[in-house]
């Protein structure tokens, strides 16, 4: 009981320091200033590493000289408009506008709620929003604020399911019971790194994926624990005193609400039956070149935003058309301008971190950062239970700094991978252990492009949140999906369970 009394404490400090700090915005002003001055003292220093990108020297950019001001100027604008994240969630809040606009999501979640125990409800959210990872980016914008709402409508903390649904969707990154377009990714990064040491290494683009699978259970567990037991408890302390007016109630289906409710979700099943009836064919252009509807080259991959947006844009309308909250198309435009409304906060963050991660980016000090990290791993030669829970960490602290996870696996593979190999280690399980520290710490590091955007979500229930708050939210999740998580990779190892298909635990020379 004390040491439960004395982790609330330290979350209750980390939430107030936090907090102090300054709006999101303006931290990231300050953070390109900085990351510029420490780009001007470092620019010209030997750091004596090679860029594996390159095979030259590493060298840290000056983004204070003139020519990386005059770049900065001139690409400012685009910067910005092709961030990613920008894109993602205004093209997906349109369509969830329309569908939030006619009360399609009020009533389906009513619905759900009235078929669905209470006790029932964390596992469920955070279930979602594992496998929205198949669809990328999608359970950021969709799942993260629905989880929210559905406890809101509960009579539980609206918080606590923010946190089970963001702990689901970034937390556990690398768990999904789906195979997603992030295995093949990660799968060719680690064997060009392989194949630096041995030019005779294939990997299958599945081979994590019963570890991944069987994963999923693990963090659901944690995650349900971690979400009933600490988080929402502590949250008890939060007044609700957002606009709370337009959030579903627990009130009965009125007979025109459940009539309006089937149509819509008809319109989805076929909608869905649609677009796999165009996807079966071998010559369907919703394929890559190579016939495959996961790589990231494939157009299906690549519309998967536009898909939400018309998923959600049809059964709302037809949800609206039948039960007469949209009659015409001035209504329509208006829940798509509702939507956008709401939004003006998040761009000015956007704005903001993009240039940062430009900079950041063109200066090399995350490239510098994760190199000497991982020569630092390499020098100490631990035995081989140590080493990979030293990459796993190593990969957690690296990723609160550079968030793309194939950027930070295309600058660490080709150190981690034939490190390990040398000692005999498989690239297989190499890459399960970075997927491991990629995953825990997304959800802590303000960083993260999606970070803001959730502190966004939390401000509709608790207007003072901030990231003081989302932060010591989900430090709880952190720490204990990176400690449980590494361990149950090292008794998985022990066991001898395969990690995926024609994946191993060694590496012998062919």
């Amino acid at each position: 009981m004390q040491n439960s009394a004395g982790f609330q404490r330290v979350l209750n400090k980390i939430e107030v320091w936090g907090n102090k700090l300054p709006d999101p915005a303006a931290l990231f002003i300050m953070l390109l200033a900085f990351v510029m001055v420490l780009s001007w003292a470092l620019s010209g220093v030997d750091f004596n590493v090679i860029d594996p990108r390159n095979g030259q020297a590493l060298e840290i950019n000056n983004q204070l000289s003139g020519a990386a001001i005059t770049q900065l100027f001139s690409s400012m604008v685009t910067n910005f408009a092709h961030f990613h994240p920008v894109g993602v969630v205004l093209v997906a809040m349109l369509g969830i506008g329309i569908a939030e606009y006619s009360g399609f999501i009020n009533t389906g979640l009513r619905a759900l709620l009235s078929v669905t125990a209470k006790w029932l409800l964390t596992p469920m959210i955070v279930m979602v929003g594992i496998v929205s990872h198949t669809a990328v980016d999608a359970g950021y914008v969709l799942v993260i604020p629905l989880g929210g709402v559905i406890f809101y409508a509960a009579g539980r903390h609206p918080l606590a399911g923010i946190a089970a649904a963001f702990a689901g969707v970034s937390g556990g990154f690398s768990a999904n019971f789906v195979p997603s377009a992030l295995d093949p990714m990660l799968q060719g990064i680690s064997q060009a790194g392989a194949q630096l040491l041995d030019k005779s290494v294939v990997l299958n683009p599945l081979n994590n994926y019963y570890f991944t699978a069987i994963s999923s259970l693990l963090i659901i567990g944690l995650a349900w624990f971690i979400t009933d037991k600490i988080v929402e408890p502590k949250l008890k302390g939060n007044e609700l005193d957002g606009d709370l007016s337009e959030l579903p109630t627990m009130e009965p289906l009125k007979p025109e609400e459940k009539s309006a409710l089937r149509w819509s979700l008809l319109s989805i099943v076929v909608s869905i039956g649609l677009l796999f009836v165009s996807t079966m064919s071998p010559e369907s252009p919703w394929r890559a070149e190579d016939g495959s509807l996961t790589a990231f080259t494939a157009p299906l991959m690549q519309s998967i935003v536009s898909l939400i947006f018309l998923f959600f844009l049809i059964p709302g309308l037809v949800y609206g058309l039948l039960s007469g909250t949209i009659r015409s198309s001035k209504q329509f435009v208006e829940g798509m301008s509702k939507a956008m409304s709401g939004m003006g906060y998040y761009l000015v963050i956007m704005f903001f971190i993009a240039q940062f991660i430009y900079a950041f980016g063109q200066s090399n000090l995350g490239v510098l950062l994760a190199l000497k990290g991982a020569e630092v791993l390499k020098a100490l030669a631990l035995p081989g239970g140590v080493t990979i829970a030293g990459i796993i960490v190593l990969t957690g602290l690296i990723n609160l700094f550079v968030g793309s996870a194939s950027a930070k696996w295309a600058l660490l593979a080709p150190i981690f991978i034939p490190m390990l190999m040398q000692l005999g280690y498989s690239p297989d399980l190499a890459q399960a252990a970075y997927r491991i520290g990629d995953s825990s710490t997304n959800i802590i590091t303000p960083l993260m492009p999606y970070f803001p955007l959730v502190v966004v979500f939390c401000q509709r229930y608790v207007t003072s949140a901030g990231i003081g708050t989302l932060t010591a939210m989900m430090v709880p999740y952190s720490v204990i999906f990176m400690i449980a998580w590494t361990i149950f990779l090292v008794v998985y190892w022990w066991i001898g369970i395969p990690l995926g298909l024609q994946a191993t635990y060694q590496y012998i020379p062919g």
